[in-house]
């Protein structure tokens, strides 16, 4: 009777597994023939690559170009692409809108810094609505808040509902010392602007040697007064300034919080890498994103577009797959949908990145701005 129904079971099981893969190629035919590609069906993912993870989160960096100088980000005479190499907004939108179509289900914005792209809200308008129909989970964006004043409201009206921040340090001195301008008053009109138009608000903070207890002690407070989640991120040796930086584990920052604050482990997730924990004192979140001390390689979900439409399967790999071709054809959707699916079994294993030495690790030759966020 066990053998039975185990073989019942086992029967099922394939036969499902059968009228997936057909729903998998009947769409893939429709796309073939000019068709637009239909709705995700439920449970439906596109993407899986060479190791079976599920691709379901884009990075689209709408440009190189931001109005800080962060020292683990750029140098202070950063070199930005000629604006002609830089893709259209509309060849953003196709760019996300053919992503969607291959199951990703979260796109975050980024840069450089994304809101000095000018009419970057109609780039926003097009994905939110992605959101809308049901074909996104969220669209998001990450940005160094000095210019959310003014954007916040159109934000919202053309579909962000959450956002991140990028803030190091709540000391003036310390922020111009980090971001190379005096603009943390910006920032902190920028936060309120937020505050007052809706948008949920995540900090994120890149962890350098040097801090004191009682700055990082302050931003774990500020945050929890004010509702924001906060993660700390270690520096990753990407390009020149990451590669001067002197990285830090967040395991011993970890422990050296745990000495002062009650830390209970979450099992939230918000689609990306960071691990979530409890902060007892204040009801808020405390998220840590450790590419080097602990890395999440094994269940990452996450590939990167730059704003000259390369696509970069590992953050930590100086391989890309240009778009652009793709992209420019007649039918710019299913060309960029063959060339994805073609390319996304080759994402690695593993970043390139070795412990926190500056010895042994090996460094990307292009800076996270370049990159995208």
């Amino acid at each position: 009777m066990r053998d039975r129904r185990y073989s019942a079971v086992t029967m099922l099981r394939r036969v499902s597994a059968l009228c997936r893969a057909f729903a998998v190629w009947q769409e893939y035919r429709m796309v073939e023939r000019g068709h637009a590609a239909p709705t995700i069906f439920s449970g439906g993912i596109r993407m899986i690559d060479g190791l079976g993870r599920h691709i379901t989160y884009l990075r689209l960096s709408v440009t190189d170009r931001c109005d800080l100088r962060c020292t683990y980000c750029m140098s202070e005479n950063a070199t930005f692409l000629p604006r002609k190499d830089i893709l259209s907004l509309e060849e953003m939108a196709v760019i996300g809108h053919t992503f969607a179509a291959l199951g990703v289900r979260k796109i975050r914005l980024t840069g450089g810094e994304p809101l000095i792209r000018h009419n970057i809200t109609s780039l926003v308008r097009s994905l939110g609505a992605l959101v809308g129909s049901g074909e996104l989970d969220e669209l998001t964006m990450t940005t160094n808040g000095t210019l959310l004043a003014r954007h916040a409201d159109e934000l919202v009206h053309a579909g962000i509902r959450r956002i991140n921040v990028s803030l190091d340090t709540l000391d003036p001195d310390a922020f111009a010392a980090i971001t190379r301008r005096y603009r943390l008053g910006e920032v902190m009109n920028g936060l309120s602007a937020a505050d007052a138009a809706g948008l949920r608000i995540k900090i994120n903070r890149v962890m350098q040697a040097g801090v004191s207890e009682d700055d990082l002690d302050r931003m774990i407070e500020w945050c929890g007064r004010r509702g924001y989640d906060l993660t700390l991120i270690e520096t990753m040796p990407l390009g020149d300034a990451g590669s001067g930086s002197n990285p830090v584990s967040l395991s011993s920052v970890r422990a050296d919080l745990a000495t002062r604050w009650q830390l209970s482990p979450m099992s939230d997730r918000t689609g990306g890498p960071a691990r979530y924990f409890h902060v007892a004192e204040t009801g808020g979140r405390l998220g840590l994103i450790t590419p080097l001390s602990r890395h999440f390689c094994d269940d990452c979900n996450r590939v990167r577009v730059n704003c000259r439409g390369e696509l970069r399967l590992c953050l930590g790999s100086g391989a890309s797959v240009d778009l652009r071709p793709a992209l420019r054809q007649s039918a710019p959707q299913k060309a960029m949908m063959d060339l994805i699916r073609s390319s996304i079994g080759s994402k690695p294993a593993a970043h390139a990145f070795s412990a926190l030495s500056p010895q042994t690790a090996t460094w990307s030759h292009l800076p996270m701005h370049a990159i995208g966020g």
